[in-house]
């Protein structure tokens, strides 16, 4: 089954929203948040921390299984979509 990886720059209510479309799509069984691999350089101790530029979008690694190509092209128009109405920052990682 192919398999769409995209990152996103978001904040939760926006994330949960786009895979709640993705969800939507037809042929569409299977749309994960996948963990966060990457380590977190925040210093609590650091005089800026908790200030509001500090506090920017979340980011998420989204995986999406298509049943087929059509699913796949699905998939990226509906992304697109939410990027430009949501304002967004989606990149499609990889595809197999």
């Amino acid at each position: 089954m192919p398999t769409v990886r995209l990152r996103v720059t978001a904040s939760e209510d926006d994330t949960r929203a786009l895979m709640n479309a993705l969800v939507a799509i037809e042929g569409i069984e299977h749309v994960e948040e996948v963990a966060d691999l990457m380590p977190h350089l925040d210093d609590e101790d650091s005089s800026s921390a908790g200030l509001p530029d500090d506090a920017s979008p979340g980011y998420h690694q989204i995986e999406v299984e298509a049943p087929n190509d059509e699913g796949m092209r699905r998939v990226h128009e509906l992304v697109e979509r939410a990027a430009e109405r949501l304002s967004l920052a989606i990149e499609i990682v990889e595809e197999f």
